[in-house]
């Protein structure tokens, strides 16, 4: 008896020096953590400029600015010394219109007009995407697919007309064609 009250009061310390342990870890943290956050300072101020890579001012040629009036009309041109120049202007009822352009560092100029207006956002430019010319071919493998429907809703439409006639009334038809 007294073994087995030995491993227990053993088990009970081994127990007791774990929890002790856990304690003692999570103060130690909690230490650090405080020591940490009272270090950090406390700023909302523009990151410090990196030393090792110095940054390039570009000086803005043109910024002309024409603010919202009651109306709604507003205008603004602004012109980069790195080149880019971007121009907007805008009415009533939420009509825009704008150019931006700038050089590519291979040489080529972007050049974008838009308008956006009550028929959306309309992009022009040179180099914006083309969708392919409408019609398209159809792929042999959807023609296949759509004859394929097509037989099949014929075939349900005769099978119905053979099965209203057989029983004497007309039944109600689940598909309707086009009308004769």
């Amino acid at each position: 008896m007294s073994g087995v009250r030995s491993s227990i009061t053993s088990c009970c310390r081994h127990e007791k020096d774990v929890n002790t342990s856990k304690m003692n870890t999570l103060f130690l943290s909690l230490l650090v953590a405080v020591v940490a956050a009272e270090r950090l300072p406390l700023s909302y101020d523009a990151p410090a400029p990196h030393t090792s890579s110095p940054v390039q001012q570009i000086p803005i040629i043109r910024d002309e600015r024409v603010h919202p009036a009651a109306d709604g009309i507003y205008s603004f041109d602004v012109e980069t010394g790195d080149g880019i120049v971007r121009s907007e202007s805008g009415g009533p009822g939420g009509a825009q219109q704008g150019t931006v352009s700038f050089t590519f560092p291979d040489g080529q100029i972007f050049n974008l007009q838009f308008v956006a207006d009550v028929n959306g956002y309309q992009p022009q430019s040179p180099f914006l995407p083309v969708a392919p010319a409408f019609p398209h071919p159809i792929p042999a493998h959807a023609l296949e697919q759509i004859e394929r429907g097509r037989l099949e809703l014929e075939a349900r439409a005769r099978e119905e007309q053979r099965q209203s006639s057989s029983q004497g009334q007309a039944a109600p038809v689940r598909h309707y064609g086009q009308p004769q």
